[in-house]
């Protein structure tokens, strides 16, 4: 069961704008791009323990890109906001 859910959240995402909402009890994960909510809250339970309050879902857009001379593509994506309780905190090493 927890091989399941650990393809869903595929790793937390770690910049200067997920750091700030950490000090507010929501963290940011990359999810796989078929997700739901749901599934989303249930991995969060499994691998971390914790219940989600809230679940915020955010698509990435694709982008194009020209790097070195050459174009393509930046992939898209999804993204999840979730929310905790107060006293839960996820260490991220």
């Amino acid at each position: 069961m927890k091989q399941i859910y650990k393809n869903i959240l595929k790793h937390p995402r770690i910049t200067e704008k997920a750091s700030m909402l950490g000090e507010q009890n929501v963290y940011t994960f990359n999810v796989h791009k078929d997700a739901t909510k749901n599934e989303v809250k249930k991995a969060i339970d499994e691998i971390y323990k914790f219940k989600a309050i809230k679940i915020r879902m955010i698509k990435i857009p694709s982008k194009n890109i020209f790097s070195r001379g050459k174009k393509g593509i930046k992939k898209g994506g999804k993204k999840a906001l979730v929310y905790l309780r107060p006293e839960d905190k996820i260490e991220f090493l």
